[in-house]
């Protein structure tokens, strides 16, 4: 049940919002729309700030508050995300973003996650020619989302479930990346492979043949899932599957009226910007090491390329499907920034 006293509709006067936050234990309101769809955060320090700038308390609360809001899916999420930021509260929102739930500070703490133990494997190799000019200067791995870079959110997500074992393959600019962990206080138990040349999205895991002896995860060094592990894990296992990858839902639009045409130029069909749902590989995977064996040494190859080898092979790959909002993939610089604000909710 939500809590009314930390909503307030964003049309309100920051006079208005400045009295309820007085009211306020946390001394933060939530702004939503006509629909209840979470639109901001508002602070005393927010308004403070908004005066300073010049505006007056006669201007709408949506003016002073932050658009980028710490938000969660689930309860649990919420609780990590009060531990993880500091936060007093956190907003539980559905799949149209508006709020079912307030989680407070001082709430219960959540239930540990199981503990998977399962390594965790991290692509780590490639020159991320996408986030250039980041990249230039820091290797993918490293570029940093928030205050930490991205292959470590990337371990700590892991860690939550018991995973400790780390194996990276790395190429480009890899000292950096392995000086980064070898002084990080987290102390990471990470196996380094170094790449002779580029082998591609999936040829380096041949430098792990015999390294590995049960199921592992498979992760590029660019993307989070919010996820069950578990389930996922389950899955994987119960089917029977070689590969189990972990693909999400993507919708897209075209933002044109699409015309189907005949012989001669005749039109047959009008579509004003049709939607297509597609199922889109995430770069998360579950992998079974028999795998390993099918990779030549030095062989440059793209993990969907291999997965398509064991396909044939008659060896089963299966798919596990999230929703669109559980993938978070920095591999473009927009994504990047879509990234932070997920993570951290700052402005």
């Amino acid at each position: 049940m939500v809590n009314a006293s930390f909503c307030i509709p964003k049309t309100e006067s920051l006079r208005t919002a400045l009295a309820r936050l007085n009211q306020n234990e946390k001394k933060i309101l939530f702004l939503t729309d006509e629909a209840g769809h979470l639109t901001a955060a508002l602070t005393d320090g927010d308004v403070r700030r908004y005066l300073l700038s010049g505006g007056t308390l006669e201007d709408s609360a949506a003016n002073a508050g932050n658009r980028h809001p710490i938000a969660a899916r689930s309860r649990e999420e919420a609780l990590r995300l009060l531990a993880r930021h500091g936060c007093v509260a956190v907003p539980v929102l559905d799949g149209d973003a508006c709020i079912t739930d307030i989680v407070l500070e001082g709430e219960r703490q959540p239930e540990p996650l199981p503990a998977l133990g399962v390594p965790v494997v991290i692509m780590a190799g490639g020159k991320g020619t996408r986030l250039e000019p980041y990249t230039k200067i820091l290797p993918k791995p490293l570029i940093p989302v928030g205050d930490l870079p991205i292959m470590e959110h990337i371990m700590r997500q892991f860690r939550q479930y018991g995973c400790t074992e780390f194996h990276g393959i790395v190429n480009y600019k890899k000292q950096l990346i392995k000086a980064y962990f070898s002084e990080n206080e987290e102390h990471f138990n990470t196996v380094w492979y170094d790449e002779g040349k580029p082998l591609g999205t999936g040829g380096g895991l041949s430098l792990l043949k015999g390294k590995l002896s049960g199921t592992f995860f498979l992760t590029n060094c660019d993307l989070l899932i919010f996820t069950d592990y578990e389930k996922l894990l389950r899955f994987h296992r119960e089917s029977g599957s070689a590969v189990t990858m972990v693909c999400a839902e993507k919708r897209v639009t075209i933002p044109y009226g699409v015309v189907e045409t005949g012989e001669g130029g005749v039109i047959t069909a009008m579509r004003e910007k049709p939607a297509f749902q597609f199922l889109t590989n995430t770069g998360l995977y579950l992998v079974e090491p028999e795998v390993l064996d099918d990779i030549g040494e030095d062989e440059v190859i793209g993990f969907p390329d291999i997965i398509e080898r064991q396909r044939r092979k008659g060896r089963r790959v299966s798919a596990y499907t999230v929703g669109e909002e559980d993938w978070l993939d920095m591999g473009q610089l927009d994504e990047l920034e879509k990234m932070r604000s997920r993570l951290y909710g700052k402005a």
